[in-house]
């Protein structure tokens, strides 16, 4: 069973931003130091929260709960058995199961929207649907009180849309749908200058919008790579341009992108 503090220190690395990797005890026979259901968190610094057995065991476990979060990625859990006298020299002579799960805000799906308008409210109640988080940037109060509750879901109020581009985390996806272009081209302009290594870079608007962007961006002396890679006109074409219909394009884009890699 966790407890609440075991929770509470998961979610206040998570909003730090700090990679941890939880192992949990799933299985065992004869003599061991723990019970079954036993976890324990680390981070790159070690033991962060709760014991898996301590000692030796708990040792191993720091080793490869770091080899993981060192990895490139790839990796997000790891399941393996150990026979604790033999693998560990403990007297104890019992074997057991760890269940390893990596966390880094990278290897989420993560979604930053810049905007927090008619469409963008309807498309974070899409969103949170999903197995995403979600990060709504915008300007405007009054706005950002209207997206739905919910723990996917995080309202970032900045006095400049700039300021958000701070909580874009490697490999997110990120739409833009502000009041206008004039607000649209500094977060555009930024996020070129800055080469932040997004996964897609999507921009509401119609293919007259798209030709006025990028040729503002271009003449800003920002890399045509980077202009090709904006997406807009942003969304799927598969209905009216309701905002419903529209954020239920832009879910679909959204995900044949991502299952595209």
């Amino acid at each position: 069973m966790l407890d609440r503090s075991f929770i509470r220190r998961i979610e206040s690395l998570q909003l730090e931003g700090v990679p941890f990797c939880v192992a949990t005890l799933v299985d065992a026979r004869g003599s061991i130091p723990q019970i079954v259901g036993a976890r324990a968190i680390f981070t790159a610094r070690g033991l962060a929260h709760g014991t898996v057995g301590g000692g030796a065991l708990e040792l191993l476990c720091q080793k490869k709960a770091l080899e993981l979060l060192g990895e490139d990625g790839a990796v997000r859990t790891h399941f393996q058995r150990y026979n604790l006298q033999k693998d560990l020299g403990m007297t104890c002579g019992g074997e057991l199961a760890l269940y390893f799960e990596v966390h880094r805000q990278e290897l989420a799906w993560n979604i930053v929207i810049f905007g927090a308008g008619h469409l963008a409210q309807t498309l974070c109640r899409f969103l949170v649907e999903l197995d995403c988080r979600v990060v709504c940037v915008d300007t405007r109060a009054e706005w950002l009180e209207r997206l739905p509750l919910n723990d996917k879901l995080e309202a970032c109020r900045v006095g400049d849309y700039c300021e958000g581009i701070a909580r874009i985390v490697p490999g997110a996806d990120v739409i833009l749908m502000t009041m206008g272009h004039g607000s649209d081209l500094p977060v555009l302009r930024a996020i070129g200058q800055r080469k932040l290594p997004i996964a897609h870079l999507g921009l509401i608007g119609s293919d007259a919008k798209s030709g006025i962007v990028r040729r503002q961006l271009a003449a800003d002396g920002l890399p045509r790579e980077f202009i090709d890679s904006i997406v807009c006109p942003l969304g799927d074409k598969l209905g009216d341009n309701t905002p419903g219909e529209i954020a239920v394009g832009i879910v679909s884009q959204l995900l044949r992108l991502r299952n595209a890699g």
